[in-house]
């Protein structure tokens, strides 16, 4: 196994970042289990935490709850102020919600997709929607909507909003979406191995689920509406090794969340200047036949 041939598996050595994270966030190891969401037939009923509400029983919050899942890996300064940030919004807007960091701790090449369909699975049974989010993204105008998306899938980053992306069909950033809308669409694709694509893949799953994306309207602040955290110098893994180049493009109708495979590390519930969260440390499972 090589990185020239399987590219999904190209081993690189840890950071001090990651090595200060696993040491910082972890303290409980689950072992040894490997989910296979469908084909070992693994419940994710059972692998599901559940969460204190915040809000208590007060009506005002509303009945819906969020699931806030945020791939991540070596981004500990961003995650400082990412987690402190968005707590805050969201209580200021009422809504029930709790953060999940997907912390991806193997030598695989980054695979976002794969960290959204497992957190989706391991999200407490008591949130009925999720927000996919990026650690890099800060919501700065409180007009912005994070309310359950009853109607479609919700892009909260929109093109005309997000600081970086403008075009059209660009669903990455920030995007809520009911489980049920998730499923409806089988999750993202499990194949994006290194930075970018999955998202425009997974613009093409909604579509073809019938259903509609929709962006927040009346917004006037437009590229600013958003902090962008990201570290310019921070390595991005654009490569496109093989099959890559010519795959990429290509819909996916094999993987999704139905298929996503990993091992679940370590669960570590902790608040980051008052703010809740949980990380799950995971190990991805790369499939050499199916990863192009």
């Amino acid at each position: 196994m090589t990185a020239r041939t399987w590219p999904c598996c190209r081993l690189r050595l840890a950071s001090v970042a990651a090595v200060l994270l696993l040491l910082c966030l972890t303290t409980s190891l689950l072992g040894g289990l490997w989910l296979n969401a469908g084909c070992w037939g693994t419940r994710s009923d059972q692998i599901k935490l559940e969460t204190k509400d915040l809000a208590g029983d007060d009506p005002s919050w509303g009945p819906h709850k969020m699931a806030v899942i945020v791939p991540f890996r070596d981004r500990f300064d961003e995650l400082l102020q990412f987690l402190p940030h968005l707590h805050l919004f969201l209580s200021r807007q009422r809504i029930r919600h709790h953060i999940y960091i997907m912390n991806q701790a193997d030598g695989l090449r980054f695979n976002r997709a794969s960290l959204i369909n497992a957190g989706v699975l391991l999200s407490a049974n008591d949130t009925d929607y999720i927000a996919m989010h990026d650690v890099d993204l800060l919501p700065l105008n409180d007009d912005l909507n994070y309310s359950y998306p009853a109607l479609g899938p919700y892009h909260v980053s929109a093109p005309n909003l997000h600081p970086l992306y403008h075009y059209p069909t660009f669903v990455g950033g920030i995007l809520l979406l009911t489980k049920k809308q998730f499923h409806l669409c089988n999750g993202l694709s499990n194949r994006y191995w290194g930075w970018g694509r999955e998202d425009d893949e997974f613009y093409r799953r909604i579509q073809e689920a019938g259903l509609k994306v929709f962006r927040p309207d009346g917004i006037t602040t437009g590229y600013e509406t958003f902090h962008h955290i990201h570290d310019p110098s921070r390595h991005r893994d654009q490569k496109r090794i093989g099959e890559q180049r010519r795959v990429q493009f290509i819909r996916d109708r094999e993987t999704g969340v139905s298929t996503v495979r990993f091992r679940l590390l370590t669960t570590t519930k902790l608040h980051v200047h008052s703010a809740p969260c949980t990380v799950f440390s995971v190990q991805l499972y790369c499939n050499r036949s199916q990863t192009p």
